[in-house]
């Protein structure tokens, strides 16, 4: 028999509905199928008319997930509350591919399970958990978050780790919902080693804004610090976007010493928030706001950096590692971003007004590479850090006009005719010259050229098509004028590609620049075939007719001999390279290089990855700079500005029988012969449990106790989450 209602669908042998009491009844292999795909099987299934209460025996539910709940006995006592007697819960599948019956991955077997909604929570009683159908935990309680509600006060999932430094070391977090929009995460951790931390987090919402909050504090000896034994550190951002163009936010970042997310594992401390960034190693706080419309925008900030690098590693004692001054870092206040597009053409193409202001006020003395050789005092054995000198403070103003328009030829050929004006004005104090220690200056560039391309295709009988592009610029600007008085803070590096190259500005910032008759030219082939096949090959360089000695930076300390990192101080930059490749869904892989005229790679990186069978993958990738024809030591300060480096960075998994197989990943410093990061171990992984165990390496701790060393264990539950246990958390 079948009944209909509010949905859903109950059958039976037999179903009745009293009319008086407003309860149905099946009976007889008993389904009924909610709305979400929820299927339950009972012997005996009793409702009443609003569904609040009611009775099932024999019970066997399938979630709409594919979980699965089995109870001798259910009751529905209330509205908010469930008890089930004998019952089982498993999020795995229970049947095998021929429909036969198996033992789930894991399940958990209790006396009685009771879902209370009220709590938030569902209770065991004599919980038994087997794997594999093999009983490996009893416990006379257990209870977690009822998955049915969004989010639940309770202990989440702990984490425990080795490390040489801490010891054992046990996290317990408890999280605290206080209301829909906000909640806390406290979490002490206790070590054999070392005295106890505390972790807490805040999160709220607050409509038209997100605030999250993380802080830790310790009492115990910070290694190199006399009479510091509080341990202390804030990571707060937020972020506000009411209706309209405006948008604003913050972040806070500071940490009580250099070590202390080393000593005490903090997971993922350097995140990218707000509008500036800090790199690895780098805390930055800052407050900003954005205005934003169709054709505008405007930002302004100030923000100041905490510098936790260490510039010279003591691999013999690591408690001797040297680290970077906080005070050779800039407090910027403020850096302003400006950029306009009128709604209508103007000499029919498209103009576009910039303007970059910034002040950057600097404590401590930094030479290379923001100041120009000959701007550099003289070495002096008696102050290594040239402590007797001030830090360099600037103020700059940087206004661009750049007009530019498109028109394609009736063969095809594309011109893109443009102007470029640019202004500048600069303030700089504290210079370390003795005759000259301020300069107030400006500099103006007017820039005319063209850009020229035409593209060509060629379509093959067997669908297969091939593109190809040749692309050209020619441009003429008046000299640039470098004044080697201003300092370089946002132009040392710059990274050619086949976007780049064709540039007018092909610097990072605006404090260097091009001039010049210049001319740039490259060619790009793509082939297309099969079912999304492709394949695409760059080859450009651009030619100058001057050089720019300029752009050179001292090799060594000594600043006796000068090297171009950049590939554009030469008449003929660096030709550049790129490729594409992707010969199935299941492999793609690209490639960049920067290579002089002597057939040497200056810069290059090499990525791939694939994938094969059901769940094999892996990813390789290899990257190199050797720029440096000095290759000066890392812990020098030319090394720590330009250091050579190549590295070689894989991660991959591959199953070997059924569900088990191997698991690494690693970071390779092939300069020094030795990784960086490694793990690798044994893989257990189904529907429901994925299970990890093996070694792991990292020599990138910088805290006293040196490298750790140890084994990991990593197991992921479906419905109950995830942990770890290993000495490190290493990405």
């Amino acid at each position: 028999m079948l009944a209909r209602f509010e949905g859903r669908n109950l059958r039976g042998r037999e179903v009745t509905y009293n009319l008086n009491t407003g309860v149905a009844t099946a009976s007889g292999d008993v389904e009924l199928v909610d709305p979400d795909g929820t299927v339950v099987n009972a012997d005996l299934l009793e409702l009443d008319e609003n569904l609040q209460t009611g009775v099932a025996v024999n019970l066997a539910l399938r979630g709409a997930d594919g979980s699965h709940l089995m109870a001798a006995t259910a009751v529905r006592r209330s509205a908010t509350v469930n008890e089930l007697n004998y019952a089982l819960f498993t999020p795995c599948p229970i049947c095998d591919d021929d429909g036969q019956r198996k033992e789930p991955t894991w399940s958990i077997q209790a006396q009685k399970v009771v879902q209370d909604e009220n709590l938030r929570a569902i209770l065991y009683q004599n919980a038994l958990f087997r794997v594999g159908g093999v009983p490996v935990l009893w416990l006379p309680f257990f209870a977690h978050p009822d998955p049915t509600v969004e989010r639940a006060s309770g202990f989440l999932v702990p984490r425990i780790e080795y490390d040489e430094a801490r010891g054992l070391s046990y996290e317990q977090p408890y999280l605290i919902v206080v209301s829909p929009s906000e909640d806390w995460v406290v979490s002490p951790q206790i070590n054999t080693e070392v005295n106890p931390f505390l972790n807490v987090q805040w999160r709220r919402h607050f409509g038209v804004g997100v605030v999250e909050a993380r802080a830790g504090y310790g009492y115990d000896d910070i290694p190199g610090v006399e009479d510091e034994d509080h341990r202390a550190y804030l990571l707060a951002h937020g972020v506000f976007d009411p209706a309209g163009p405006w948008r604003w936010g913050f972040t806070a970042e500071r940490a009580s010493d250099k070590t202390l997310f080393d000593r005490y594992g903090t997971d993922d401390p350097y995140q990218d928030n707000g509008l500036y960034y800090g790199d690895r190693r780098r805390l930055i706080s800052q407050l900003y706001a954005e205005h934003q419309t169709e054709r505008s925008y405007v930002s302004a900030a100030a923000f100041t950096i905490q510098s936790l690098r260490v510039l010279q590693v003591d691999r013999a004692n690591p408690a001797n590692n040297l680290f970077e001054r906080d005070g050779v870092t800039p407090v910027a206040a403020p850096v302003i971003e400006a950029m306009w597009e009128p709604r209508q053409d103007i000499l029919n193409g498209r103009l576009r007004l910039n303007a970059n202001a910034a002040v950057l006020i600097r404590e401590n003395y930094v030479g290379a590479p923001v100041l120009a050789p000959d701007q550099r005092p003289p070495a002096d054995p008696t102050d290594p850090d040239f402590s007797g000198y001030p830090g360099v403070d600037s103020a700059r103003i940087v206004v661009t006009a750049d007009w530019r328009r498109v028109m394609t030829s009736p063969i095809g050929l594309r011109w893109e005719p443009f102007v470029n004006l640019r202004a500048d004005a600069y303030a700089v104090e504290d210079l370390p010259s003795a005759d000259d220690d301020a300069v107030t200056t400006t500099r103006v560039r007017a820039t005319a050229g063209v850009d020229v391309s035409y593209p060509l295709i060629r379509r093959f009988e067997n669908g297969a098509d091939l593109v190809l592009e040749p692309l050209a610029q020619v441009s003429i600007s008046n000299r640039a004028d470098l004044d080697p008085r201003l300092p370089n803070e946002d132009s040392q590096v710059t990274d050619l590609d086949e976007t780049s190259l064709f540039a007018i500005d092909r610097f990072t910032g605006g404090d260097l620049y091009e001039g010049g008759l210049r001319l740039v030219a490259g060619g790009r082939a793509s082939l297309r075939w099969g079912n999304d096949r492709t394949a695409s090959l760059f080859l450009g360089r651009s030619w100058r007719d001057e050089r720019e000695d300029r752009y050179l930076v001292p090799a060594d300390d000594d600043a006796q001999s000068l090297f171009d990192p950049t590939g554009l101080a030469d008449r003929a930059s660096d030709w550049v390279v790129s490729a594409t490749f992707s010969p199935g869904r299941q492999i793609r892989g690209w490639a960049h290089a920067q290579i002089d005229d002597d057939g040497d790679v200056r810069r290059a990186e090499i990525m791939m990855d694939g994938a094969w069978g059901e769940r094999n993958l892996a990813t390789v990738s290899y990257i190199i700079d050797r720029s440096n024809p000095l290759d000066p030591d890392p812990s020098s300060a030319a090394g720590r500005s330009y250091r050579n480096y190549e590295f070689v960075q894989f991660s991959g998994q591959q199953f070997v029988a059924g569900n088990w197989g191997v698991a690494g990943r690693g970071i390779m410093d092939l300069r020094e012969d030795r990784f960086t990061r490694a793990e690798v171990g044994l893989l257990f992984e189904d529907d429901c449990i994925r299970f990890e165990i093996g070694y792991r390496r990292d020599n990138t701790r910088v805290d006293p106790s040196g490298p750790s060393t140890g084994a990991y264990v990593r197991l992921t539950l479906a419905t109950l989450g995830g942990t770890g246990y290993q000495g490190d958390d290493m990405w």
